[in-house]
């Protein structure tokens, strides 16, 4: 549920170092600090194809590519037009004079082979500087209709390989599609791939939804729904689209829910009797045990990456802040202490920073700080931010925009956690409540 819901119900750059200066024994690679430096340059030939089927494929693959590794901001694309050399032949040796002539510092060669339905892709990358390719070749196998993810999957093993990195490309989203105006705004769940491609739609807009949260194998989806009237948990299955309600005692109102790092366990917010805390539940037996005990409100909680601990939000100092437990209750630890109201914390896959929403004088911003409350670092400013989720390299936060006024609309961006490289997701509508699954299978 987002910062605003929640309130209302309750009450990159990068571093490029030794690029230019690759030794024959040390790979090409990008360190990313806080520095800001030029991206690095890449060429990305278009792959060849290997089968007639596969001519137009091999083009589109190149280039979605070539968008997910400039869409970081790490790298530059160098354009075909300043070409010297062709790359006409997969197992060719490399022309690397003309390549390092135009400044190419890493070289993307791909080759296709359609065979029916059938897609097969290989690349290699090479570092031109030290003339040199940079690990073993590989080669990914699916279905044509797949064709985009194959793509992804090479980037994401050409980023791991340049900046030491695990990729986020290969990747989806699950978020609220928003559409109407803000008096009659309609909210459906989708789904679809991490640049906005291939969405899908996994409920009708006839009932409000929020702050949808993908397993960690990313099959399933948790998310509050009003059917009832009342806010609800609901588990819903991505490949089937069934779904069901997780169960709550009569009277009560549930919402705010998130996956444990097993999936095995929801932890979530119950509003009874007029007080809010955090339960947990085994979401197959369906048995409950609450974490939080106190007259404040609790919500908001997020696991840690190894499950021992939880951050959650609380208004028990008499303002909302970040706060941090043990994953089976107990005595919680404020975090932060800035100025302003903090909300929405999540839980770094790295297990290194909280992301958060934070309102402070008229403004909501995008943060993250280290766990003890240090390094608060603010990404984003705006009328309206809010609701952020990571990458599942612990790199990129995607969060929600809303713009002012009646005719405002709620937009998908996304960020560096150096707070650079600010981007637009696109989506054919608004969205917003976004969750990002772990790296596909």
């Amino acid at each position: 549920m987002t910062f605003r819901l929640l309130t209302l119900c309750l009450a990159l750059i990068c571093a490029v170092t030794g690029a230019a200066q690759a030794q024959q024994q040390g790979p090409l690679r990008i360190e990313i600090t806080e520095g800001v430096i030029e991206p690095l340059p890449i060429a990305v030939p278009a792959f060849q194809p290997e089968t007639a089927e596969a001519t137009a494929l091999a083009n589109d693959i190149a280039r979605v590519v070539a968008q997910d590794l400039t869409g970081t901001g790490l790298f530059r694309e160098i354009p075909s037009t300043a070409f010297i050399s062709t790359v006409s032949d997969f197992g060719a040796p490399i022309q690397y004079a003309d390549w390092k002539a135009i400044n190419a510092q890493a070289l993307i060669t791909g080759a296709v082979n359609v065979q029916g339905g059938n897609l097969t892709v290989k690349f290699r990358l090479y570092d031109v500087f030290s003339g040199a390719e940079l690990g073993d070749g590989l080669q990914f196998a699916g279905t044509t209709d797949g064709w985009r993810r194959m793509a992804h999957k090479v980037a994401d093993a050409v980023y791991s390989r340049i900046t030491g990195e695990g990729g986020y490309f290969d990747s989806r989203v699950v978020f609220v599609s928003e559409t109407g105006p803000k008096d009659d705004r309609k909210k459906r769940l989708a789904v679809m791939d991490y640049d906005g491609a291939n969405i899908q739609y996994l409920t009708e807009s006839d009932s409000i939804v929020l702050a949808p949260r993908f397993s960690p194998n990313g099959d399933r989806v948790l998310y509050t729904g009003y059917e009832s009237g009342f806010p609800r948990i609901y588990v819903l299955d991505i490949g089937s689209v069934q779904r069901r309600v997780l169960e709550s005692a009569e009277g009560t109102m549930s919402f705010a829910p998130r996956f444990s790092p097993s999936g095995e366990t929801v932890v979530y917010s119950l509003t009874q009797g007029g007080n809010t805390d955090i339960y947990s539940m085994d979401i197959n037996s369906g048995q409950s045990v609450r974490l939080t005990n106190a007259p404040s409100i609790e919500t908001a909680p997020s696991y840690s990456p190894d499950g021992s601990r939880i951050v959650f939000e609380s208004d028990r100092s008499g303002t909302q802040q970040l706060y941090v437990m043990p994953a089976t209750g107990g005595e919680a630890q404020r975090i932060s202490f800035g100025e302003g109201r903090y909300g929405t914390p999540v839980w770094s896959p790295r297990g290194d920073l909280v992301a958060f929403t934070k309102q402070n004088k008229g403004r909501f911003h995008i943060g993250v700080m280290r766990l003890d409350g240090s390094e608060e670092r603010l990404l984003t400013a705006s009328f309206l931010d809010e609701g952020p989720t990571w990458a599942p390299n612990g790199r990129v936060i995607m969060f929600s925009r809303e713009t002012q006024g009646a005719g405002g609309s709620s937009r998908l961006y996304s960020v560096d956690i150096t707070g650079r490289n600010l981007r637009p997701v696109p989506t054919p509508d608004g969205g917003s409540d976004p969750s990002w699954s772990p790296l596909q299978n």
